[in-house]
């Protein structure tokens, strides 16, 4: 017990020294951490309900009373972007989670069964592959109905084969490696070189890719919100804010720039901290 605690110790102590030689990682890993805080105290720093309807305050510039504005009916923008990150950024963690847990378990199977299996999963991989992701993920959520649950099932599915093809990649140089072979002839099944050999040394790549897709979950579940397959009226969600707010453009600037703003920001910082984790877990840069 002892040296398990020491060694999560080091490899805490390691993790935070790599992460303080990136400053963008950094930067990254902050913004994140400020988001994902804002969103999940919105009912404490919200100065509004985000659905209380006030006609008298509808399209209101930026002030002391709105720190971002109103809306055409007299929501305050403020309140409902913080609440807007709790459907948004919740929405980019499911997907992206969900999405790496089901693509990961297929595409080692794929890799250690290989013959047949193999070939028919990646065939099946690559007919949705072969179809342009927002365009398959529109269909998906249009076939499923627009709702923000929906929208988050069609961009999980979407998301998949690319975890698939991933973990299948990393399976076919794992399961060649000499451990593996070892643990082959002393009749270890495959289900346990799959739980023990081949998923913990294939993590790498695909923590780094589960990072970034984090952000491109946020991204897409904004575009579905922005054509109307996403979240509904009046849930607060940054892509529906942003559709909503198009109409009014041009002289209340305010309504779509600030859910704009956090949607453009929430996608940096993610990213920023996937491409930190990438060059963190890389052999090449690791420290001696």
């Amino acid at each position: 017990m002892m040296a398990m605690l020491a060694s999560l110790k080091h490899r805490g102590s390691y993790f935070w020294y790599q992460l303080r030689r990136s400053p963008m990682t950094m930067v990254g890993l902050g913004i994140i951490i400020f988001m994902c805080l804002a969103a999940l105290l919105a009912p404490v720093l919200a100065p509004y309900h985000p659905d209380v309807i006030n006609l008298r305050a509808r399209l209101q510039a930026p002030s002391m009373a709105h720190w971002f504005g109103t809306d055409e009916v007299g929501r305050d923008i403020f309140s409902r972007v913080l609440y807007g990150g709790q459907q948004s950024i919740g929405v980019g963690l499911f997907v992206a989670f969900v999405a790496s847990f089901i693509g990961t378990i297929i595409g080692c199977f794929s890799g250690i069964f290989g013959k047949w299996v193999d070939t028919t999963i990646m065939r099946i991989m690559d007919v949705m592959l072969s179809i342009p992701s927002l365009v398959l993920t529109m269909a998906l959520a249009a076939a499923l109905g627009p709702s923000l649950f929906n929208a988050m099932l069609a961009i999980t599915l979407v998301r998949i084969p690319y975890y698939v093809r991933l973990a299948r990649g990393q399976t076919l140089g794992i399961r060649e490696m000499v451990y593996v072979k070892a643990a082959e002839t002393f009749g270890a099944s495959r289900f346990h070189i799959v739980q023990w050999h081949v998923i913990r040394n294939a993590l790498s790549p695909i923590i780094v890719q589960t990072t970034l897709d984090i952000g491109n979950a946020i991204l897409m579940a904004a575009a579905l919100g922005f054509i109307g397959l996403g979240a509904q009226q009046p849930t607060a969600e940054w892509g529906a804010m942003v559709s909503a707010g198009r109409n009014f453009l041009i002289d209340q600037w305010w309504y779509s720039t600030f859910p704009g703003l956090a949607i453009l920001i929430t996608a940096i910082g993610f990213n920023l901290l996937g491409d930190g984790m990438r060059d963190m877990l890389d052999p090449k840069q690791k420290v001696k």
